[in-house]
Order: structure tokens, then sequence, then C-alpha cells
């Protein structure tokens, strides 16, 4: 019995052999360009092979004969016929060999056989000589057509998955190179804002400098045509002087006493009359005009022409809540002991100790500013005219108030609150009605601390809160600055 398992597999493995020689030989007798068997094969000067038809068709009407192996380039089209090559091409034929066999099958490289199982274990070809081998003992198999039916599924499904993912990430795509478009239109909008807003103050600071360099040229020409004409007489005045002296010399030098003393007397007369004195006064230029605070004295001029300006904004006594007290010039407000008997009216804060400004706005543009000092609560920034004003509020953008707080032991997320370790005595305001901007400033150095944008579509009030006071604390004033005039 082992003697016949071991003749079984001798005669396996001989045809094992012949077959993969027998495949080698055809391998042999094919056509590099027409992929099959050589008909009428012809050798060229390089040595590769083809068939005479191939490489005639191939060729054309090529200036340039070259072999479309090895790019060798002849002269002339020697075309040798192989005759050994045929001969081995006809055998080939009537073996009936397929010379493209081994392109459209694989074998194992143990067994030698043709691979027609899949090991689902494994997940890879194997022949039957595999399945019943020990390493593939109770693996799972699949015929290969029933396992590409199946891992194709899986792949369609995951193409599938894929493409959603993929259609996901090109609208993320869109979506991120929108955003940076509207990032770069927005930067060369704000560069062209900036430029626009200096080139303003460029201007006004370049017209106050030369009006001033006007004024001290009219200056200079006025006070020294004063004084070119006083220097005038005063040469005229030294022009009569030394002519006198030239004949008070030559009088000095005559030697007739009656001569002399005869046209003494009317010579004494002539230099008396004419010996009168010009005063010279100095006159210097209004360098208190022209050497005082140049810079502020600018600064000063200019804040009357800049756009915005800190504005003067006052409080509607009519919508403070019943326990603030205001200044008497409405620009100040603090939070008193006791509730005042107010009319209650619709626009009145009854239970926030807020208040509005008189003003509102619809249009353009408005800046302001409020010093908070110590206060460790208080609540600025911009309300709509129609926001509530009764019971407990909840203000933030989504309720018409886009304010800038700061609660002493209390994290809020509603609305912007500070931090308690960022000190600031006064908070700039700035509301851009059509631009959608309110943004908010450490008044001291300007530095910005938050800006809201949103669609305005009413009236805009100033908004103020004082906070609580508790045991005494934050009992200081919210203040209107007012600087535009000062």
């Amino acid at each position: 019995m082992q003697s016949e398992t071991v003749l079984n597999q001798e005669v396996l493995r001989v045809n094992m052999v012949s077959r993969q020689q027998l495949q080698s030989l055809s391998e042999e007798a094919i056509c590099p360009i027409c992929l099959d068997f050589f008909i009428e094969p012809v050798t060229l000067d390089c040595g590769h092979n083809f068939c005479r038809s191939c490489i005639t068709q191939c060729w054309g009407k090529k200036e340039i004969n070259s072999c479309p192996e090895c790019r060798g380039e002849f002269p002339e089209r020697n075309l040798r016929i192989n005759r050994a090559l045929a001969n081995l091409a006809e055998k080939a034929r009537e073996l009936k060999l397929n010379p493209k066999e081994k392109g459209s099958k694989l074998y194992c490289e143990k067994h030698q056989e043709e691979l027609k199982l899949f090991c689902e274990t494994d997940r890879r070809l194997i022949c039957f000589s595999c399945r019943d081998s020990r390493e593939h003992k109770s693996h799972n198999f699949l015929p290969i057509t029933e396992a590409f039916e199946i891992y194709k599924q899986q792949l369609e499904c995951s193409l599938k998955s894929l493409t959603k993912k993929q259609s996901v990430m090109i609208q993320k795509e869109l979506k991120q190179k929108v955003n940076m478009s509207e990032v770069k239109e927005q930067s060369s909008s704000l560069q062209t804002h900036i430029t626009s807003e200096f080139s303003k103050m460029h201007q006004i600071l370049t017209e106050k400098e030369q009006r001033l360099l006007r004024d001290l040229r009219e200056e200079e020409e006025r006070i020294l045509e004063t004084m070119e004409k006083t220097l005038r007489e005063i040469q005229e005045n030294l022009n009569s002087i030394e002519e006198k002296m030239s004949k008070v010399q030559e009088a000095m030098e005559q030697k007739d006493e009656l001569i002399f003393l005869k046209e003494e007397a009317c010579r004494k007369r002539r230099i008396s009359d004419d010996a009168s004195m010009l005063s010279v006064s100095a006159v210097a230029l209004s360098i208190g005009k022209f050497k005082g605070p140049l810079q502020y004295t600018a600064w000063r001029e200019m804040i009357n022409s800049i756009n915005p300006a800190p504005a003067s904004l006052t409080l509607d006594p009519s919508t403070a809540n019943p326990r603030l007290i205001l200044s008497e010039d409405r620009t100040s407000v603090r939070l008193g002991e006791a509730r005042q008997q107010l009319s209650n009216n619709p626009h009145q804060f009854d239970t926030w100790v807020s208040v509005m400004g008189s003003e509102g706005f619809t249009s353009g543009r408005h800046y302001w500013e409020v010093e908070v000092g110590n206060k460790t609560e208080w609540v600025v920034g911009v309300a709509k005219e129609s926001v509530k004003r009764k019971g407990d509020l909840d203000p933030k953008p989504e309720t018409g108030y886009w304010v800038l707080w700061r609660e002493h032991g209390k994290d809020c997320f509603t609305f912007t609150t500070l931090p308690s370790s960022l000190k600031i005595q006064k908070v700039g305001v700035y509301l851009d009605f059509e631009g959608g901007q309110v943004s908010f400033y450490n008044a001291d150095n300007m530095s910005h601390l938050h800006t809201f944008t949103h669609t305005f579509t009413e009236r805009i009030f100033p908004y103020f809160d004082t906070g609580r006071c508790l045991n005494g604390e934050n009992s200081g004033s919210l203040t209107i600055c007012r600087i535009k005039g000062h």
C-alpha cells in the first residue's frame, strides 16, 4: 500500500515536471507582439524574434527601424527566417497548448496544482492538496467563485461606505475652501477699512501741519518786512551821518579863522537838526504758538473730526430701576440703599438694577466709554428697544442684549463674562449698526476684549447695570466718560 502511494506521488511529480517543461517550452514559442505562437518567425539583428507580419506591421512607414523589445535601431530591414523557432511553435500548436494559459490560471507553489479553493481562516488561495494537509486542518474553505462573490459584496459595501465618507469630506473641503475665501475677503475688506481710517487721520494731521507751517511763514514775512523797513531807514540815516561827518572833517581842516567861524553857526544848526536817532525794537516770532504742545493740540482738533469720536451719552431716568440713583447731569448711576418711590412704567426695569441710554441708534457708527472703577459686578453693552424689562432677565444676544459683564463668584456662559484676573477700569463700547458689530475694549489701552455680530433691525440703546451691592461692596458708580469737547 505504501509503495503504491509512493508510486502515485512519483507519477504526479513527473506529470507536474512534464507540464512545467511543456509550459516553459510554449513560452519560448510565443511572439512578444501578438502573444500567440509564432507564424513565420524572423530574427532581427539584435537577436529578438517576432512574427514576420507583426514586425512588418509594427514598423509600418517609420523612417527608423527599431526593436520593440530593446529599442535597438537598424539602418536596414534585415529579417532572417528562424526555422527552429517555427518548428517549435508548430509542435506547441500540435500539443494544443494554450499560449495564454499561465496568465489566466494560478498554481500552488508547493503542490503545482491549480488553485481552486479559498481558505477563509488564512484568507488565501489553496489547491485541493493544501485542503487535505495538516496545515489547513479544521479551516473553512470556499470555492473561488463563491468566495469571489462574497468578498466582492463586502468590497461593494466598503466602497459605498467610502463613497459616503468621500462625499462628506468633499463637502467639508468645499466648506473649508469657502471659509478660507471668506476670511481672505474679510481680511481684504478690513485692510481697506484700516487704510481708509488712517488716511483720514493722516489728512487731518497733514492739513494741521501745513496750516501751522503756512502761519509760520506768513508771520515770518510780516515781521521781516517791518524789520527790513526799519533797517532801510537806519541805513539812510547812517549814510546821512557819514556825509555830515565828512563835511565836519573838511571844516576842521579850514585854516582861515574868519571863514571857519562864519560857517560854524550854520553848520552847527544843520547837525543838530538831523541828529535824531531811530529806535530799534526786537520783534520775536510767536514761539508759544509754534513750539507748544503741538501733538496735544492736534489731538484736540482731531477728536472733533474723527468718526466715531467718544460720544457724550446721558441716561434715561424713565428706564431706571427704582433703586438706582442718577447724577444730576445723568452721566453717572449707582445703586441706592432703598427703593425709591417712582412711578412704574412699561419702559422701567423692575428687577434687574438696569438703565438705558437716552439716545437710541438706527444707523451709523458710535463709540462711548464707561468708567467701572473697582466695582466687582457690572454689566455694560447695548440692547434692543423691545427687550424684556420686567422680572428676571436673561441678557444674551438671543433675547436682544449684547453685553459684557463681571459678576463676582459666578461663572456664566450665556453671554460674555470677564475673568476676575483681568483688571479693567474703563470699558469702551463700539456699535456699527449697518456693519452688525458690537465690540468691547479696555479703554485704558484700547485692547480688544470681545466682539458680537448680528443683523440689527430695530433701534439699539446703550445699556448699563450696576450689579448687586453685597456687604457694602460694589457700591461704586458707573460713569459715562465725557471726552468730546474737553
